[in-house]
């Protein structure tokens, strides 16, 4: 097997790292209206997304194969091309945005994305708010999702 390397992206990357976003969105997400073209998806993350985001990748046999952007304290953005899914590079990437952002992270996912539930839910983050969809492009019903890291525990002198 390839070995898997995350790291940060360069402006490179911009292009195969939007193609990941479109596989991995049109394999996950069928029935989900994108309103951005293909063309408009790759100038964004050219314009945006790589220069403007603290914006990482996995790469394996020189092929961006994942990303991840951090935007302030959201997890904007976690995909993976879908013939690498269920291999750890997702946990990986959460494990790396948790050591980024250590005071805590809300994302937002679609509510028809069931996996993608049940995946930041076996990392701790947890729904907080479920919308109609009005406040996003897709105008799809989402839900938001926090994570916050485990108080320390206290000890016999209620110190940390």
């Amino acid at each position: 097997m390839t070995a898997v390397a995350l790291r940060r992206a360069t402006a490179s990357d911009a292009g195969a790292a939007a193609d990941v976003w479109l596989r991995s969105f049109a394999a996950a997400l069928p029935t989900v209206v994108r309103p951005h073209s293909d063309d408009e998806v790759r100038a964004y993350f050219r314009e945006v997304v790589v220069p403007l985001r603290e914006t990482w990748v996995a790469e394996a046999a020189d092929r961006v194969i994942g990303l991840m952007v951090l935007d302030r304290d959201q997890l904007s953005q976690l995909y993976l091309d879908p013939d690498r899914r269920g291999r750890g590079i997702g946990d990986r990437f959460v494990d790396l945005a948790k050591l980024r952002r250590p005071d805590g992270l809300s994302l937002w996912t679609f509510q028809i994305n069931k996996p993608a539930h049940r995946f930041y839910e076996r990392h701790g983050f947890v729904a907080v708010e479920h919308t109609d969809g009005s406040g996003n492009e897709e105008r799809e019903p989402d839900v938001r999702y926090v994570w916050l890291p485990s108080p320390a525990p206290l000890t016999a002198t209620g110190q940390p």
